[in-house]
């Protein structure tokens, strides 16, 4: 077994195309088995490097030489020897060249290297001080422009924010009111795509871990900030003009109508907790006071029906009962 894998892998720089894209598409058979996973590994010294060689090949042999990629960085171990290798910024030279239909596929890519601190020190380009976070504002540019246009490219984008907004780095990075990055990724919570949706809310949820130095660098995207987080544990009643005349436009413009309701539990867990990490901070708590974040967290909770998620309301409502000396529990399911 072991001498014919080592021809096969052989075969993956053959001068004939037909040999190549035979050999391309068996290797990407065996990557879908965990137990061959397993053992391809051992020769990931050789068979990488040649995989990685074929993106830049006709669609026939580069889609199968990504999906072996995908499957292979799924193993940590793998995935921390392609990052070592320069995978990341293979990546990317393949997302910006474009046109060659894998690029679905180098995001998925990118996704599962970004799971190791290497591969998001790699996509934040750390050691060259010029080209620092240039990766970065490309993906969310691409996140944010692509569309979701037939295929979405990019739609699993989000997840690479997530785990960049992991690191306290790229946090920081993401909240530099310079580059107006939160703006934009927060626009996306408007996608109709709940991986989309996905993406942006685990994505602010981490970069609220900052609240206690940048606030003000979350708050001054409050205008896209408050719907995205409010929005999703508001419930699905339509509010009375006497709520909705207390918070800003855009907001109770949302909530006097009828809306779908999210219907992932674990987005409405996220904005929940980006929203207590934000009221931990006196600042945050004026800020949430002066929409009538209250109100929403009281008419939401009386809809929610995930105990997980009831939990999550109860911690922000405890907290701001605390910090405001008020006496009753403000959140009560409804009767």
């Amino acid at each position: 077994m072991a001498t014919e894998l080592q021809e096969l892998i052989d075969f993956l720089s053959s001068p004939s195309p037909p040999v190549k894209r035979a050999a391309v598409d068996i290797v990407r058979g065996l990557t879908g088995s965990e137990d061959e996973l397993g053992f391809l590994g051992g020769y990931s010294s050789v068979l990488l490097p040649k995989l990685c060689a074929l993106l830049g090949e006709s669609k026939d042999v580069s889609e199968p030489a990504a999906e072996s990629l995908v499957n292979l960085s799924q193993k940590s171990d793998l995935a921390g020897k392609m990052v070592s290798m320069g995978m990341v910024k293979t990546c990317m030279d393949v997302l910006c060249k474009g046109g060659n239909g894998i690029e679905r596929l180098m995001v998925l890519l990118l996704v599962n290297l970004t799971q190791l601190d290497a591969g998001v020190s790699s996509l934040l380009q750390t050691e060259d001080e010029k080209m620092y976070g240039l990766y970065v504002m490309k993906l969310v540019r691409w996140f944010c422009t692509t569309g979701e246009k037939l295929g979405d490219p990019f739609e699993h984008a989000g997840f690479i924010l997530v785990n960049i907004s992991k690191l306290g780095a790229g946090r920081k990075f993401l909240l530099d009111t310079r580059r107006g990055l939160l703006k934009q990724i927060l626009r996306q919570f408007d996608a109709t795509s709940p991986i989309r949706r996905k993406g942006v809310s685990g994505t602010i949820r981490n970069c609220c871990f900052e609240a206690e130095t940048l606030l003000p660098n979350i708050l001054l995207a409050s205008e896209f900030l408050w719907p995205a987080l409010l929005l999703p544990v508001a419930g699905n009643k339509v509010y009375k003009e006497e709520d909705t005349s207390k918070m800003p436009q855009e907001l109770g413009t949302a909530l006097s109508i009828e809306r779908e309701s999210v219907s992932d539990p674990e987005i409405r867990a996220q904005a929940l907790e980006a929203i207590y990490l934000i009221v931990l901070q006196e600042a945050g708590r004026r800020a949430f006071w002066s929409i009538n974040g209250l109100r929403i967290l009281q008419l939401g909770y009386e809809d929610e029906e995930s105990p997980q998620v009831m939990e999550a309301y109860e911690r922000v409502g405890a907290l701001l009962i605390e910090s405001n000396g008020m006496e009753e529990q403000p959140l009560k399911p409804s009767s």
